[in-house]
Formats: structure tokens, sequence, C-alpha cells
């Protein structure tokens, strides 16, 4: 049964209590642009330049707080780097999100002609099947110590069966706003947790522009919004993850998809906070953002060379990636000129053909986004921008269960043969005369 969420605003006392309270003196909002200082609050932009906040570190402090070595009797989960996110101190999470598997590579990398392939596989990620799991992990730790009652977000998809989930095991009230038009496996496994869905008429910028309208109106933590510095921090544990798991050592290449541009960017902002520490060995990690042709403001950007991005409508069946306006599409551009990567998009047939490629030569099914990041990395070996020997991580970011629409009119079901053997060896007769006729 769908559960009601309370509407109208949050009770200003307590959200205004809870507005300046110092969380920990470790880490505070920092402005991206002209680096003035916000404390700890529900805050997503600067008040004097209008930039992006997002949340600041003090490693040195860190540094002797926390040490690599620690890290070993922990659980293999996102909460093993606790104390490189913003958690408070006395704050225990409440559910065992991340610690999903790097998979070595065994027949893609000879397919495609190269060594030391990877696959960062959050296709399994606990508890909604994306990396959407790690943001909204931290972003509601974030929404219970600001004192709000009711959580949502705007999603395309991923983000919304996320907030659903955690906020269901956490007490939470949930309400998502989603474009009219998404895939209806990532609706229902939103709807299954009980959180109120909003249709809206319209794309994600669309649904974003009036999620901000509604944080400001309701008082609601809304994740990628009024909380979204603390949101999006939970993506850097997706490259802490990635560097342990070689070892502690960061790649060559990382190859990642792209919406609002937010996770390359965390990504590379983890391995700088390693390296800053003495985890890792600092080196050149070249950053290859993917989108599709149908919605690809970013790698467009980089491709034409662009000062900033053009925004772009929308129409691609990679509907987890489809943000016209990405947020962080300029920090993102600029990261992947600084590191010397590059970005491409492939076209939707493009992207079911790698899908299927993934899945029968790695075992990995993937969503739409990862058939795009799939895609791309075979593109940018065959450019030459990959090397064969390099060591190349390709972020999967979510499962391919939510989008199987995308894919199913390639597999038609087969008629039903009769239970006895003569029908089967017929049905075999028929299989062997099709593969000869199709060689």
């Amino acid at each position: 049964m769908l559960r009601l969420v309370r509407l109208g605003s949050q009770r200003s006392s307590r959200y205004g209590a809870m507005k300046g309270e110092a969380m920990s003196d470790l880490y505070e909002l920092r402005c991206r642009e002209c680096g003035k200082t916000w404390g700890n609050s529900p805050k997503s932009f600067c008040e004097d330049c209008f930039s992006p906040l997002e949340v600041s570190y003090d490693y040195d402090s860190l540094g002797k707080k926390v040490r690599r070595e620690d890290l070993a009797g922990r659980t293999f989960n996102m909460w093993r780097y606790r104390e490189l996110l913003p958690l408070a101190g006395d704050v225990t999470p409440a559910s065992a999100v991340g610690g999903t598997p790097l998979v070595a590579s065994r027949k893609l990398a000879s397919h495609w002609g190269i060594s030391n392939l990877y696959f960062k596989n959050d296709a399994v990620c606990f508890p909604s099947l994306s990396f959407k799991d790690r943001v909204v992990a931290t972003a509601l730790v974030a929404a219970r110590r600001f004192g709000f009652e009711t959580v949502g977000c705007s999603s395309t998809g991923n983000l919304a069966n996320a907030v659903a989930a955690q906020a269901a095991q956490q007490g939470f009230d949930a309400c998502v706003f989603i474009p009219a038009d998404l895939e209806p496996a990532k609706v229902l496994n939103t709807a299954v947790y009980g959180a109120r869905i909003v249709r809206i008429n319209g794309n994600y910028d669309h649904v974003n522009r009036l999620c901000a309208q509604i944080a400001d109106r309701f008082k609601w933590g809304l994740v990628n919004v009024n909380l979204r510095p603390y949101y999006s921090e939970g993506s850097k544990t997706h490259g802490y993850e990635i560097a342990e798991q070689l070892g502690w050592r960061l790649p060559d290449n990382v190859v990642v998809p792209m919406a609002g541009g937010s996770l390359i960017t965390k990504i590379a902002k983890a391995f700088k906070e390693l390296t800053t520490l003495g985890w890792v060995e600092a080196k050149p990690v070249k950053f290859f953002g993917a989108q599709a042709t149908g919605c690809s403001p970013i790698s467009d950007g980089v491709k034409r060379n662009l000062a900033r991005f053009e925004p772009q409508k929308p129409n691609t069946i990679a509907r987890s990636l489809a943000i016209g306006n990405p947020a962080d599409g300029p920090f993102a551009i600029k990261l992947i000129r600084e590191s010397g990567g590059w970005a491409e998009d492939i076209s939707d047939p493009e992207i079911v053909a790698a899908i299927k490629l993934l899945a029968e030569t790695e075992g990995i099914f993937t969503e739409t986004a990862g058939g795009v990041t799939a895609g791309v990395t075979q593109k940018l070996i065959s450019q030459g921008r990959i090397g064969a020997a390099e060591t190349t991580v390709v972020c999967i970011t979510g499962n391919g269960l939510k989008t199987t629409d995308a894919i199913a009119a390639e597999f038609p079901l087969a008629e039903a043969i009769a239970p006895r053997l003569d029908a089967f060896e017929a049905y075999l007769d028929n299989q062997f005369a099709a593969a000869a006729a199709a060689k």
C-alpha cells in the first residue's frame, strides 16, 4: 500500500535549530569558485557568487585521525572510509551500502586487443542495484542531522529507487519526482518501497527546476537539491574501492558514464584525497566521459572544445543519462581536459549492442548507462586513446533488470515444443540449419 507523505512546510523552529549546528570540525561547505566557506547546512550554492558548494575537509587532521592500515579490520562497504565522508562522529550508518566487485575482464580485453581491463560493477550495489545507493546513503545521514522528516529527489530512475529503498529502511517519508516517460521497471522499483511518485510532463531538467522550488517551499530534504553537496560525496567511495581493489594503486584510465557530470569529478576527488593522505602513490589518471549521442552536452563540449557546453533536449534510450543541462558539466569538461582524457558518445543501436556484448562475454547485465560506458570504451580503444597495456577501469553503474524494455525486441520468445524426444531432435535440426544458413 502506498504510504502517504506528510505535505506542507516542516516546522521552521526545528529546521532553524539544526541549520546552524556544527556537524564536524573536520569538514564544511566551500564554494567551488570563490572559495568562501558556509559551515554545514542544507545549502547547495554560494549566496555570494551563486556557484555550487562542495564538502571541504581538513586533510591534515584526517591524516592524523585515520591510517590506511585501520581499514583492514572493517567490513568491506562504503562506511570503511567513514572518516573521509561527511559524517558526524556519533553517527552510525543505517545500511551496508557499497563494497561492490572490481571484475577483471575474462574475454573482452582480448576481444578488444588490450590487457588489464576491469569493470567496477555497481549493478549489484545494495539495496537498489545502482551506484545511486552510495550518494543517497550520505545524503540521508545529512537529512537526519538537519531534522528532515520527508526526503525526496528529482530523478531519471535510479536515484528514485535508492531514495525510496533507503527511506523505507530508515523511517523517512519519501516523495520522488520523475519524468513521465521513465522506464516502467524503474517506476515499479520505486513504487514497491511505498514512496509517493510524482510524474511530470517534461524531461529531467523540467523536473529538477520544480524540485528546487519544492525544496525551498516545503523544507524537505531533496537529496540532489538542497542536500546535494553531502549527497555527491557518496560517489567518492566508488573511487576509493577501485584504488583499494587494485592493491592501493590508481589506474591509468577510468571510463565513467555522465548524466549530471558529478560522478566523474568525485572519483577524481577520491583519487586526489588518497594521494594527499599518502594512501596511494601519485600518478596521472586519464578520465574519459561516456554519453549517449541523443543526450551528449558534455561530450559535445569536449569534442568541439567549447568553453561551456550547450544544453540539449534529450532523445535516447539511456534515460538515466538524459540530462540536457548537467549541473556539474563545466567541472566534468575541465577535469577531462586537464587529465588528458576525452569524452565520447554512442547511438542507441550501439548501446544495445554493447549491453549484449558485455553480458555475453563478462556475464554482467547492465542497464543502458552501462551499455553507454562499455560501448564508449570500445570506441576509445579503436581511436587509440586507451593504450593496450594500460590499466583501465570501466564504471558500470546500474543493473540491466531496470531497463529490459530497451533490449526486449532483441530476444523474441521461441516457439514452444512438445514434451517429446522427437520434438526436441527436430528442434535441434532446425537450430543447426539456421546456424548454417547464418554463416
